[in-house]
């Protein structure tokens, strides 16, 4: 630290002290604010007192007359909740509600969903699917009556009727016999998605004057369901769409909380593969959203929703809404949207992170329609995995041909690049050597960037592969050789003890299927290096860093799911063994001897080399004004 900066902290502290002592009270301040808060201690005693006196008093006057005044109380509640007196207590009951792939417990203490049972899904310890019980889900809605009493349904006793189909549910709130609150829940046969209206008949009289829409909360915490905790919380979050327009999400890495101005159509507590989606029919509005980060436990996250809704307590106007409490899979979540107009699509398929943009295009019409064409016949996804990367490599095998026939010219012309290499030696003379390199490539008809074009194009592929199988919820469960499940990691040895560095990025356990990639990874480096050695200089220690790029996989996918890394595996496996096979069919003294022809016959610059070369030019240039700036001031 400089003195200046030592002077200048001295200063800032003499400062605040000579502030601290100049804003001290007074000894009439001291004594004034000791004044008020005695007296407030005096009024607080008192209070304290009266209300001792009080229940005393309610004692005696139950055990000399042997029965409680209720008279009194009953008056007072009466004054507290107004007409919803009859329906402020009660006891709690429940009533089921199912279908063959869900089972609903509806509380009648709230009216609300208080448990929800997936059939046909269990947890990775083979236990029932419970998305939220008891308290885990909540949700209510908000009356101001008219005496100005703010009122939650969450509060309130309900009174079950059952249909008379089976299939619905109504849950009543009934004032007298002219005047309620219906929650209905409808459940269809093989469906996830449940109908349920709110529905009132002369509320209006009990409510506040001009009530024509009701506040709404909706909280949740979500469980952790899958082996992967880590993996998992990286797929758990709000999502939200807005009215005709694009679906959103909060953060899923960090606490995040948001407020929406406009028209939302549902809102959704998601997790991995399993979500509960609250829509409206006619929109929310005055969203606010929050999420919380639980850092262990049962528990991933809590989410946290406040939203208004459309009300009418004449009841001339039913306010919809539908709850989607299933998985995330997206078939089941597209066909809500068959034969709907574009402007009114839920769109719920987006729960599925299959990718934006062009990897979701690839995803929705190449992968999913070829993933579930093997699934109709095959019953192993680990041979389906197989036949699919097979099938993508036989896709791309022309770009992958023309990719190695690029390094295939550049490896034969590597003896006549190692003599450029010999005549022009050094740093200083890097651009004469980078210049007649090029001028051989062109000559010859070869090109270093012709390899890597096919390359990119088939970036979008691998990408969209990448997003495709950690959120394939047909995975779950389904075991294949040592992996008892695709969609989360195989463990082969696992340990409990937290270890720094390690721990937080690596995991607590070693993937069988994440080694074999790293290693087959390793092997096809050294391959690809030994093959696509042109004889230029490279940077030091490149050659290190190629070797370091597995290494990093194997910490990156290590907590990923098993069938996405016996992917990457055998696609690798497939790539070394199409190259075995161009390299048995491609004669290269036969394509050396074709460049050798190349070379004699005149040659149209393309656009890119011609560029290539006029930038080489102007860099040589460049260099020599430097080298003849630099001798000058010597």
């Amino acid at each position: 630290m400089d003195k200046q900066s030592i002077i200048g902290f001295i200063l800032i502290a003499v400062l605040l002290g000579v502030f601290v002592w100049i804003s001290r009270p007074s000894e009439e301040q001291i004594a004034a604010q000791k004044k008020y808060q005695d007296s407030i201690a005096r009024v607080e005693f008192a209070r304290q007192l009266a209300e001792k006196q009080a229940g005393s008093a309610l004692m005696q006057a139950k055990d000399s007359a042997g029965v409680l005044q209720t008279t009194q109380n009953d008056s007072v509640f009466h004054v507290q909740y107004g007409a919803f007196t009859p329906v402020m207590e009660g006891s709690d009951e429940f009533t089921t509600l199912e279908n063959d792939v869900m089972e609903l417990s509806l509380s009648n203490k709230g009216g609300r969903i208080y448990k929800a049972r997936l059939k046909n899904y269990r947890t990775s310890d083979s236990l029932p699917l419970i998305l939220f019980d008891n308290d885990e889900a909540d949700y209510g809605f908000n009356f101001i009556t008219t005496n100005n009493r703010i009122l939650n349904t969450s509060d309130m006793y309900f009174k079950p009727i059952a249909g008379a189909d089976g299939k619905s549910v109504t849950m009543r709130l009934s004032l007298n016999d002219d005047q309620y609150l219906d929650f209905i829940y409808t459940l269809a046969p093989g469906d996830y998605m449940l109908r349920f209206d709110v529905s009132a008949k002369n509320m209006d009289t009990v409510l506040s004057p001009g009530t024509n829409s009701l506040d709404m909360h909706w909280v949740g915490k979500i469980r952790q369901q899958e082996t992967g905790r880590k993996f998992e919380e990286r797929y758990t979050q709000i999502y939200y769409k807005f009215t005709a327009d694009d679906v959103e999400k909060l953060s899923e890495s960090k606490d995040d909380s948001k407020s929406l101005s406009g028209r939302v159509q549902w809102i959704a507590f998601k997790d991995q593969f399993f979500s509960s989606v609250l829509i409206a029919n006619e929109g929310f509005t005055s969203v606010k959203l929050d999420s919380k980060m639980v850092s262990d436990g049962m528990y991933l996250k809590i989410f946290d929703s406040q939203m208004a809704v459309a009300f009418d307590p004449t009841g001339k106007e039913v306010t919809g809404f539908r709850f989607y409490l299933g998985p995330n899979h997206y078939s089941i979540l597209k066909k809500y949207d068959k034969g709907v107009a574009s402007d009114d699509r839920q769109e719920l398929d987006k729960l599925v992170p299959l990718g934006s943009s062009i990897f979701r295009w690839v995803n929705k019409w190449l992968i999913l329609p070829m993933f579930n064409f093997f699934g109709s016949f095959i019953g192993s996804y680990g041979l389906i995995i197989f036949l699919m990367t097979l099938v993508v490599k036989l896709v791309l095998f022309p770009l992958t041909y023309k990719s190695y026939m690029s390094s295939a010219k550049m490896r034969v012309l590597r003896p006549q690049v190692e003599e450029i290499s010999k005549k022009y030696p050094g740093q200083d003379k890097a651009m004469d050597r980078q210049k007649a390199t090029m001028a051989l490539y062109s000559r010859a008809g070869a090109s270093p960037m012709s390899g890597c074009i096919p390359m990119l194009l088939q970036m979008p592929f691998l990408i969209a592969l990448f997003m495709f199988f950690p959120s394939a919820i047909e995975l779950r469960q389904e075991s294949f050789l040592w992996a008892k499940d695709l969609s989360t990691y195989d463990a082969v040895y696992t340990w409990n003890q937290y270890i720094p560095f390690i721990t937080p990025y690596f995991g607590n356990h070693i993937s069988l299927f994440c080694i074999l990639m790293t290693i087959v990874n390793l092997i096809y480096t050294k391959f690809n290096a030994d093959a696509t050695n042109t004889g230029q200089q490279q940077m030091p220690g490149m050659k290190y860093i190629m070797y370091l790029m597995p290494l990093m996989f194997l910490v990156f996918f290590n907590q990923y799911a098993s069938g996405l890394t016996y992917y990457y595996l055998v696609s690798t496996l497939l790539t070394i063994i199409q190259t075995l096979i161009f390299r048995q069919f491609v004669n290269e003294e036969k394509l050396l001897a074709k460049l050798e022809e190349n070379k004699k016959k005149p040659r149209k610059r393309s656009g890119f080399m011609a560029r290539l070369e006029e930038a080489q030019k102007k860099q040589q240039e460049q260099a020599r004004q430097r080298a003849k700036t630099n001798a000058k001031r010597r």
